[in-house]
């Protein structure tokens, strides 16, 4: 007599949520509809799967992040960094090969500019002050209408050199200081990306030390004259802390597979 076992199949079920559900949270979550002015269209940008089980974060939507998405099989792309911005633009060229490959791989991209730049909890600035050990945050710096950055006191006064060396352990980029201020670092003002030229609303906010991240000509003479410590962490090294904040809220609201890549540019 001959037995026969029967084999058993095992399958791994994923955690998923439906498409609308998820991009209602987030427009919820970070306050899209406030932030028409903003020259980034935030939000659902383009639209792939009807569910969601694995997210792929970035700072910049690019062929490269989409590719990698592709490669980690995501249904969507969180980015900082979107495709469509200001005016609209013909999909032909390297457009067409971004939202081509999104598409044939059933993949949305949702983009927030602004809207994580300023958010309270989840913010690039704000993270970074959070890291920083900045307890008490006020919001100073307007651009296009919103106050967008965060500055505080420190726990404790840094000197300027140890305070660039903790910005540079922070981001994981090389950083570029500008020592026009006092020689403690006691209040900072915080704007990622490329914000040195808001240095004068870091001054009026009575910061002696604004945390931005890349420099601009014209910021060189206002931060000496105004006697400010200029720090430049890098705009994409300032910028990788919102989304990843965002990440880890999304998996653990959903218990989604959550995953940030690193994109550097070195600027």
């Amino acid at each position: 007599m001959t037995q026969k076992t029967a084999k058993k199949t095992i399958t791994l079920s994923r955690k998923t949520i439906t498409l609308s559900r998820l991009t209602g949270y987030l427009d919820t979550l970070l306050d899209i509809k406030s932030y028409s002015r903003d020259s980034s269209l935030n939000g659902l940008q383009v639209e792939g799967s009807k569910t969601v089980a694995k997210i792929t974060l970035a700072v910049d939507a690019c062929e490269e992040s989409i590719r990698r998405a592709v490669r980690n099989r995501s249904d969507m792309l969180l980015v900082h960094h979107g495709l469509l911005w200001g005016d609209p633009v013909p999909v032909t060229g390297i457009m067409a090969r971004r939202v081509g490959l999104l598409l044939k791989h059933g993949i949305s991209l949702y983009a927030a500019h602004l809207p994580l730049d300023c958010h309270p909890a989840t913010g690039n600035n704000a993270r970074m002050a959070q890291l920083l050990g900045i307890e008490t945050m006020e919001r100073f710096g307007e651009y296009q209408g919103y106050l967008i950055g965060f500055c505080g006191r420190l726990p404790s006064p840094l000197t300027v050199k140890s305070f660039s060396a903790k910005i540079r352990k922070m981001t994981g980029e090389s950083v570029r200081t500008f020592p026009f201020g006092k020689d403690m670092v006691r209040k900072v003002g915080i704007i990622s990306g490329g914000a040195a030229s808001m240095v004068k609303d870091a001054a009026e906010a009575d910061c002696d030390t604004m945390l931005t991240g890349e420099t601009a000509h014209s910021a060189y003479h206002t931060a000496r004259e105004y006697g400010v410590n200029l720090v430049c962490g890098g705009h994409y090294g300032t910028e990788t802390f919102g989304v990843k904040a965002l990440g880890d809220m999304i998996g653990s609201e959903f218990g989604l597979d959550v995953r940030f890549i690193d994109i550097p540019t070195g600027l």
